[in-house]
């Protein structure tokens, strides 16, 4: 009998642990979505901040950020690193916030002074968002998304693969967006012409993989509507 009853106090033991574990596997996974809904309601939020800067960008970080996603899954990389890259992309122009609107909205050419400030935003986003520890790599995005796989772009002139994948990748859709875009400068270029500038600059702007995915996203209609934008 004693060893019966030792049993059946074993077994309570065991559903009591049990029954504890899952209500705090349920309280930890409550709190993590409401960790991951708090940092996509602020990512956002700066998102709207960096967008608003400049009417001819409206929508400019949102589009970079699907167009690198939808690189990204050309490329093979899983969901999480997808849902990853999203924000990164969100955020990759976060530094402009600190660049002056009567630069960064100039509708004729710059000087070279203001063109320096133009690109010192890529410093100032990863000076931002360094210290966000929330997301691995956030501020990677806004760090290397004007380097270029020859070495010659900045802020630090990395090269090939030096460049982490997220900037080269964003490179491509930052780039493709902004000439798919009316700027104040100028109005947004035909898509035939997008491509081939994408095509003629693979291997010296941008990294040969990210670009032929884009390419190929191109060749597949999947830049279509924009076609239809044109007439």
């Amino acid at each position: 009998m004693p060893g019966f009853f030792l049993g059946i106090t074993a077994l309570v033991a065991v559903v009591l642990i049990y029954q504890s574990n899952r209500q705090t596997i349920k309280t930890q996974q409550k709190y993590r979505k409401q960790v991951e809904d708090f940092t996509s309601s602020i990512i956002k939020a700066f998102t709207n901040c960096i967008d608003g800067k400049d009417s001819y960008t409206n929508g400019h970080s949102y589009r970079v950020a699907q167009y690198t996603v939808m690189i990204g899954k050309k490329l093979g990389l899983d969901q999480k690193t997808l849902d990853k890259y999203y924000n990164i992309g969100l955020l990759h122009d976060i530094g402009k916030i600190s660049i002056p609107d009567a630069i960064l909205t100039k509708p004729g050419k710059l000087t070279p002074e203001e063109f320096d400030i133009i690109k010192s935003h890529a410093q100032r986003g990863y000076e931002i968002l360094k210290d966000v520890k929330i997301q691995e790599d956030i501020a990677a995005g806004a760090h290397y998304h004007h380097e270029r796989f020859d070495g010659k772009g900045y802020p630090e002139g990395l090269a090939g693969k030096d460049i982490p994948l997220v900037g080269r990748i964003i490179a491509v859709a930052d780039a493709f967006d902004a000439m798919s875009s009316t700027r104040s400068y100028r109005k947004k270029l035909p898509l035939d012409y997008i491509a081939e500038e994408i095509e003629r600059c693979t291997g010296t702007q941008f990294d040969p993989e990210a670009a032929n995915a884009l390419l190929e996203l191109y060749k597949e209609g999947a830049f279509d509507h924009l076609k239809e934008k044109e007439e």
